[in-house]
């Protein structure tokens, strides 16, 4: 298996385009128990620099009803992952080792809906911070030697500053 390659690359308007074909696949496999499907993570901020990989958010009326279409989702190419290490999460990755998406889906009412969403609005509106993560993404790619956890784990300490910040601007 050939190993990943984690790149960082600048903004490209094309992932808006990229993420709106894929939300009427999901919209269609999903049905009636799609509350709601966004575009998340940093290919959903306007000139953040970002892995090329499109984040989709997905709330969901079931869990267990999601579960029971998964091979619906399954056949748009997707990998089922299950909670993928987060308890209430459904995960789903496409594009094989280099991934192009990631699906994580929720049922209403999950905090990490919060999470997600607050995240990448208070990045939209604080442009200043975004670019900080901008430059903190790019420097640790640099040095993460491809290794994806040690990536996240150069990234985690301003993530976890800032989620909890957003989540609360968001909430006010």
């Amino acid at each position: 298996m050939n190993q990943r390659i984690i790149a960082v690359v600048d903004y490209d308007p094309s992932w808006v385009t990229e993420f709106e074909n894929e939300k009427k696949l999901l919209a269609k496999a999903i049905g009636k128990n799609a509350v709601m499907i966004e575009h998340i993570g940093s290919t959903a901020v306007k000139g953040l620099p970002s892995k090329p990989v499109i984040d989709i958010l997905v709330e969901v009326t079931s869990i267990f009803d999601l579960d029971i279409s998964s091979n619906k989702i399954q056949a748009l190419g997707y990998i089922v992952k299950g909670e993928n290490g987060i308890a209430g999460r459904r995960y789903f990755q496409k594009g094989g080792n280099q991934r192009s998406h990631h699906i994580h889906a929720f049922t209403t009412g999950d905090l990490n809906l919060i999470r997600h969403r607050a995240f990448k609005e208070y990045l939209i509106a604080h442009p200043m911070i975004a670019t900080e993560y901008g430059e903190i993404k790019k420097s640790s790619v640099l040095i993460c030697e491809n290794n994806i956890n040690t990536y996240m784990e150069l990234k985690n300490k301003f993530i976890q500053k800032y989620e909890k910040l957003a989540v609360a601007w968001f909430n006010s």
